[in-house]
């Protein structure tokens, strides 16, 4: 499992480091060259739930292995693509790809872990997402110091299809799954059920919109250290070394929330992101990257925590309900992360991140009702 989290959140944020570069490049608006992620994301959030769907019936470790090997490989072909609009298709094409693995890794973990060790367990599959994430930035920010872009996302792509391959070899087999036959009744049932369960919408609410303010944060924040504080494309990619902050709190927060609960610590999540959201938008670079480490550790925490909730809340249909907080998560990267582009054109920095802290808020008030209703039981 985390070895699929490397390989296929390698893939997936694999251009995000690169913005800037890829602006200047194939010379197109900010909010265009974010598209190569809000397309990848996007078509993951489409396909996600006829991925979960899927699993029931073919297996679980079937559509995860099938998914991260076919991404990875997709990848390869990325660097080849001669103008911004292709590279936009071909990234859609492997973000739908990439979208078999996260929708069944969650529920492979729900139902191959108990649930004492759940909240544990997510957190270390959220910290293997996340050093994926941090590879798939890191690696092709290091190498535009040496070479062009095409390169920096080859060798990137080529780093996941180890790793997907190391997930096809080293993936054990499920002991606790049974297949079901597939009808579409069912399912359009299974998920009627999950909506009109008051605690499972608002996190769907709370992945919404705490995933599209986190991408938003991350599209941009590399275009105001390179045009403010003049730092080099190797420095601006240097800063998703935050993720580690994400790596190590996400783990955190899984043991922590069985001792204080879920809700507190989804919570404090929140909180601390809305906090941290306003100190990147000081002028002192130093504040800037502390405000951004805070929001980092904290939104991995919220994720975390929210992520394994979905488990423990949905006893029956659990990969209906993982696919659509998923869904629901991608979705809002995807929206959310492609709309704050025409933010971020049209007003200054401040102004940007007053927006996203506004929306943000949602993300806050109802981990607040969470946390409340949780104490109350």
């Amino acid at each position: 499992m985390l070895a699929v989290g490397l390989a296929v959140f390698n893939a997936l944020y694999a251009t995000q480091a690169m913005l800037p570069m890829l602006t200047a490049d194939l010379e197109v608006s900010p909010t265009a060259a974010a598209l190569t992620v809000s397309a990848a994301t996007g078509a993951l959030a489409v396909c996600i739930v006829p991925a979960s769907i899927l699993s029931e019936r073919y297996g679980r470790g079937r559509v995860l292995i099938i998914s991260a090997l076919a991404a990875t490989a997709v990848g390869l072909l990325l660097p080849l693509a001669p103008d911004a609009g292709t590279l936009i298709v071909m990234r859609a094409v492997q973000g739908a790809l990439v979208a078999g693995t996260p929708a069944v890794a969650m529920t492979w973990l729900s139902e191959e872990v108990d649930q004492r060790d759940l909240g544990r367990a997510m957190g270390l599959y959220i910290s293997g997402n996340t050093l994926g994430g941090l590879s798939g930035r890191l690696i092709p920010a290091g190498l535009l110091e040496f070479t062009s872009w095409r390169w920096a996302l080859f060798i990137t792509a080529v780093v996941a299809l180890v790793f997907a391959v190391i997930t096809a070899v080293a993936l054990p087999k499920q002991r606790r799954f049974t297949p079901r036959s597939i009808t579409l009744r069912h399912e359009v049932a299974a998920m009627a059920r999950h909506v009109r369960t008051p605690s499972l919408v608002a996190l769907f609410a709370v992945a919404f919109v705490g995933m599209g303010v986190f991408v938003s944060v991350y599209n941009f924040f590399g275009f105001r250290l390179i045009d403010d504080f003049g730092l080099s494309p190797a420095l601006v990619g240097a800063v998703f070394v935050m993720y580690l902050a994400g790596t190590w709190s996400s783990a955190r927060a899984g043991a922590l929330s069985d001792r204080i609960g879920r809700g507190t610590v989804m919570l404090g999540g929140a909180v601390g992101m809305w906090l941290g959201l306003w100190a990147v938008a000081a002028g002192w670079l130093w504040l800037a990257l502390t405000g951004l480490f805070v929001f980092t550790a904290s939104f991995f925490a919220m994720h975390s925590t929210a992520s394994s909730w979905i488990g423990v809340i949905a006893t029956e249909n659990r990969a209906e309900a993982s696919s659509m907080y998923l869904f629901c998560y991608y979705t809002g990267s995807s929206l959310l992360g492609g709309a704050s582009g025409w933010a971020f054109s049209a007003l200054p920095w401040t102004g940007f991140i007053a927006v996203l802290t506004a929306v943000l808020f949602v993300a806050v008030a109802v981990a607040a009702v969470m946390a409340a209703r949780e104490r109350q039981r």
